[in-house]
């Protein structure tokens, strides 16, 4: 059986209408491949036409502030994505006059665009012959060629590659990894694929080995560390509050968030209330305190499981640098704080 002919065949007539795959314009295919890192088509796709609707060039998305771009992507997560974006068109724009390079190892160049993405636009746009490697690819062909190499494993990319470009037809490299990925995503899926419709039923190594549950090897996620974010909602006599942007280093870099007591536990009122006494976020004086949800928002990261609770701290008089509600809504937050924003906040 030849593997790129049934596998391209399965593709033309299963393959989703997405409107990335309309295009061979770069900038598209970028956006739409940074977007797709870690999420989800369905969840990915407003976001793409939000970008494109605002930015419909690289000059525009450069042109743009950062906080306009982190507001778009508000929901996305991985925050450091639409940064790194912001940055690349910023210097596509300026430096390469609006072109992006057209060859792999030159887009590898870029900031945030890592061996999958370059591989994907070199294809893609270029018809550059290039593999890519995501998670669908390692489950596909690891299941078909029996390959128990441990994925995440330091050699593994390379070795999945060299398979991929050994049976990619050089005529054709986007239609290809197009329809590896696409097969992944629909067919060959984690969890119970319906081997019984796949047209390489006659084929897959670990179809016939009984494999299917074990491939692709992937050794085991380090385990999630545990934080307690305590966000305090200073509320003065006009209703306004004031906020403050995470200028370090990690998770939701340069968005906004209210101030901030993190702890090592889920901490009680008098905790709290020592901690306003000593950290001094304002000057004026404390009317009432009062927890806003009783039991801690569970908000689950890559690494860190979050344990988020909002305080509600009624002060006299007028706070500094104070904003309101309807001015509150135009900054850019980690969504799970928007969320609180929009639906708990009176």
């Amino acid at each position: 059986m030849d593997f790129a002919n049934s596998l391209t065949q399965w593709y033309l007539k299963n393959k989703r209408d997405l409107p990335w795959r309309n295009t061979r314009n770069p900038y598209f295919i970028w956006l739409s491949e940074i977007m797709l890192q870690q999420t989800r088509v369905a969840q990915g796709m407003p976001y793409f036409f939000s970008f494109t609707n605002a930015f419909p060039t690289v000059f525009d998305l450069a042109n743009a502030s950062e906080e306009q771009v982190l507001k778009l992507w508000q929901g996305l997560g991985y925050y450091s994505r639409a940064r790194n974006l912001h940055k690349t068109a910023q210097y596509i724009a300026s430096d390469l006059n609006g072109i992006f390079p057209n060859t792999y190892k030159e887009l590898l160049q870029l900031k945030g665009i890592g061996e999958y993405t370059a591989a994907a636009i070199a294809s893609f746009s270029f018809d550059e012959n290039v593999p890519v490697v995501d998670g669908n690819v390692f489950r596909v062909l690891s299941r078909y060629f029996d390959v128990e190499t441990d994925i995440l494993s330091s050699g593994a990319k390379k070795e999945f590659a060299a398979l991929a470009y050994e049976l990619m037809p050089k005529d054709n490299p986007a239609l290809f990894n197009q329809a590896i990925m696409e097969f992944g995503a629909l067919q060959c899926v984690p969890k119970n694929p319906n081997c019984e419709v796949c047209p390489f039923n006659n084929s897959c190594l670990a179809l016939q080995k009984n494999k299917i549950d074990q491939l692709p090897v992937k050794s085991k996620k380090a385990k999630a560390r545990n934080r307690y974010f305590n966000y305090v909602i200073f509320s003065d006599d006009y209703q306004n509050t004031v906020i403050q942007k995470r200028s370090n280093k990690g998770i939701w870099h340069n968005l906004y968030e209210f101030p901030l007591i993190e702890t090592e536990k889920e901490v009680d009122l008098d905790y709290v209330v020592e901690q306003l006494q000593q950290q001094h976020f304002v000057e004026n004086s404390i009317v009432s305190i009062a927890q806003m949800n009783s039991v801690s928002q569970i908000h689950k990261l890559t690494h860190q499981h979050l344990y988020i609770k909002f305080w509600k701290v009624t002060v006299a008089g007028s706070l500094d640098n104070a904003v309101d509600y309807s001015t509150l809504l135009s900054f850019p937050f980690p969504i799970v704080i928007f969320n609180f924003i929009e639906k708990d906040w009176k």
